[in-house]
């Protein structure tokens, strides 16, 4: 998989765990879920700006 793959994966978990987290359809796990947001978003954007500038991800 590239690495816009792995992007779009981390956008993707960002957007389900922003919807449970700020909707406060998971009550108990509401904090938990924004903390996974915010990784998640940070994670999807640091990627996408690699796959943007050419750099590989090794795995």
């Amino acid at each position: 998989m590239d690495l816009l793959g792995w992007a779009l994966i981390a956008l993707v978990i960002s957007l389900i765990a922003g919807a449970l987290g700020f909707t406060g359809l998971a009550q108990g796990a509401a904090t938990i879920a924004k903390v996974l947001f915010g990784i998640f978003l940070v994670a999807a954007v640091i990627l996408f700006i690699m796959a943007m500038a050419g750099i590989s991800l090794i795995l």
